[in-house]
């Protein structure tokens, strides 16, 4: 150890006056060389330092900032530009429509016509409202070369007590109606005015209803509604129709299934059959379910379902089961455009002798009453606008049904006593059978402008059946043609033409097996009717936001065409009146 500090002290001292000398020797020489050092330069982090937002300042004084404040000079400089001044766009503006929730028309024409309509809506709150309606047509008669008396009468009214909650909305209606017809289609030349003599045609209807339907929130019952009816006729024909109705979304994990329950009863009876006076009772009553799954997915919409139906025949005592598909949809091909759409469904229809005399009121007291059995209604087409004021509709469709209803002309009575007065050829009855429909049809509408309005439809059917010689009364062509036009605020107008196709109907004797009688070898013939065109127009004058004026006509071609065989038609009618709106 002592050797090492010897040697340190030695180094130090020979290194010491080393720099002693050369110092001594700087003095007295200077060396003019340059000498450069060189040294690479590495960074470190340590020579960076950051500035701080706010330095404080290590000057003994600190003088605060002080506010400076900017003075503008403004200087009025004169200037004689004048701008012009801005005129604005006139808008096409209408004055805003008063509505009124009632109003009365009434109307008088040919054949000695009259018409009556007369609506009413009163809020008795903000959540009761209280209405109704009174509807009257009539006429005389009057049609040329007939044997008996034409006039008809009809007249229907309703009334409405309704109220909307938080939580429930619901309204109850009670109606009726009061119809008269007359069977004056008695067969020519069959029958004289001599067999016209004291035969009373009037065939007199009434009847009555009761409905009432609901609308539920945050409930396991969505809607429900119920109906009742009563119906007859001055034959001691007797029918009530029953029907309620419960339709509830029912969830499950995540997604509906939106369910309908019905319940459907229908049962009457009539005096007598066509040919003897044996008494005719029915009654159908029908329990359904119908769930259904809706799928959207962007443009496409899809709903599958099936209807299942549980019928009971509580005359016959027979009970049957059907399933039908409940399947549609549609697509969106080019957004509002072309859409897609088709499906197949069917049900069980519920026929009645209400319905019957409102789609033919000739019908005679004696029909027996089923229901139809559509197996199936596939249909399918394309639908979209053309334009903003173009809209179409091409489609087609296919219906099986089974026991489907036929209005067929019953035949004059041969061999016994006619002692109706729907016995001369003048009346008709209803058949059944399985019938197959092909359909084609389209629709056109068109909006030239908000003032006027375009609408054409037409179909065109093939029908196929198993045991009947034809689809008695069934058109095969269909078609109609619609126009409104609102030619100023005051003037309006509007017509309509519909055309129908030829319809087979049969007319002639039904005979009776009786061995004291001959059997006639022919004794019945089937009868082509002609197609029809009935063209109707109608023009009206606004006196003022209440009160209004009307004429119409009917029939303008006044052509004698016949809607059912020895039923000849009014010819040219005319009719003028006045509405008059208010408010309670």
């Amino acid at each position: 150890m002592r050797k090492h500090i010897h040697i340190l002290l030695t180094s130090l001292f020979t290194l010491t006056s080393l720099i002693s000398w050369a110092q001594e020797r700087d003095k007295d020489t200077l060396d003019t060389n340059v000498i450069n050092v060189m040294k690479p330069y590495v960074p470190s982090i340590s020579d960076a330092f950051k500035v701080k937002e706010s330095p404080s300042l290590d000057d003994e004084v600190t003088n605060t900032k002080k506010d400076i404040k900017y003075n503008i000079f403004s200087i009025p400089v004169a200037s004689t530009f004048t701008p012009a001044k801005g005129i604005a766009a006139v808008l096409d503006k209408q004055k805003a429509p008063k509505f009124y929730n009632n109003y009365a028309s009434l109307g008088f024409g040919s054949y000695t016509t009259i018409l009556g309509e007369l609506y009413l809506n009163h809020a008795i709150s903000r959540n009761e409202t209280v209405g109704g309606y009174f509807r009257h047509e009539s006429s005389q008669g009057g049609i040329d070369d007939l044997l008996l008396d034409d006039k008809f009468y009809n007249t229907n009214f309703q009334a409405t007590y309704g109220q909307t909650n938080r939580d429930m909305a619901w309204n109850v209606n009670f109606g009726g109606l009061h119809q008269i017809y007359n069977w004056y289609g008695m067969e020519q030349p069959l029958f004289t005015q001599v067999d016209a003599v004291g035969v009373n045609s009037a065939h007199t209807f009434y009847g009555a209803h009761i409905s009432a339907d609901m609308v539920l929130e945050d409930s396991y019952i969505d809607k429900a509604s119920v109906f009742f009816r009563h119906f007859g006729d001055d034959y001691s024909s007797s029918e009530n129709h029953f029907v309620a109705k419960i339709g509830s979304d029912i969830p499950i994990n995540d997604f509906k299934i939106n369910a309908e329950l019905t319940i459907d009863y229908v049962g009457g009876s009539f005096d007598r059959n066509y040919i003897t006076t044996d008494a005719i009772e029915y009654g159908n009553f029908s329990i359904g379910l119908a769930p259904t799954y809706q799928l959207i997915q962007e443009d496409l919409t899809l709903d599958l379902g099936v209807s299942l139906v549980y019928l009971n025949n509580t005359e016959a005592g027979k009970s049957n089961f059907y399933v039908y598909p409940n399947i549609s949809a549609s697509y969106r091909i080019v957004d509002e455009l072309v859409i897609a759409y088709g499906g197949i469904k069917g049900g069980l229809i519920q026929n009645t002798y209400y319905n019957y005399t409102q789609d033919n009121p000739f019908v005679s007291p004696t029909l027996g009453i089923t229901p139809t059995d559509q197996q199936y209604h596939g249909f399918a087409g394309l639908k979209g606008k053309v334009s903003n004021s173009i809209s179409y509709n091409v489609k087609a469709a296919y219906k099986a049904e089974n026991n489907k209803a036929l209005y067929r002309n019953n035949l004059v009575p041969y061999d016994f006593n006619k002692d109706e007065a729907y016995h001369y050829g003048n009346s008709y009855g209803v058949v059944y059978d399985n019938v197959s429909t092909l359909n084609f049809g389209g629709e056109l509408n068109v909006d030239v402008n908000r003032d006027f309005t375009l609408g054409l439809t037409a179909d065109y059917f093939i029908y196929d059946t198993k045991d009947e010689a034809n689809a008695w009364n069934l058109p095969i062509v269909k078609a109609s043609l619609f126009a409104d036009y609102q030619i100023n605020d005051q003037w309006f107008a509007g017509a309509s033409l519909f055309y129908e196709g030829e319809r087979e109907s049969l007319s002639g004797y039904e005979t009776v097996n009786n061995p004291l009688f001959p059997t006639l070898s022919n004794p019945t013939r089937q009868v082509t009717l002609d197609g029809f065109f009935d063209a109707n127009a109608h023009v009206g004058y606004r006196v003022n936001e209440r009160l209004s004026v009307f004429a119409k006509v009917n029939n303008i071609a006044s052509q004698n065409y016949q809607r059912w065989l020895n039923y000849p038609v009014q010819s040219f009618q005319a009719l003028a009146g006045a509405t008059y709106k208010f408010d309670f």
